[in-house]
């Protein structure tokens, strides 16, 4: 897996959020094009809460 590798994190709600993942080593953190950013994460699925919750949708189970 490349180092800044970005994956969607949520699906796309129609707002001006679009929160990605992004890894940096074995870091992962959510991104927004708003330009907010979480906190760099061990855990994919911690990040993808990050975004989701930055994005006002209950993360998917």
């Amino acid at each position: 897996m490349h180092a800044h590798q970005q994956t969607p994190a949520v699906p796309h709600v129609g707002s001006i959020h679009n929160a990605t993942t992004t890894e940096r080593g074995s870091f992962t953190l959510a991104r927004c094009t708003c330009g907010w950013s979480g906190p760099a994460r061990r855990s994919r699925d911690r990040a993808r809460v990050d975004a989701a919750a930055h994005m006002g949708t209950p993360p998917e189970s």
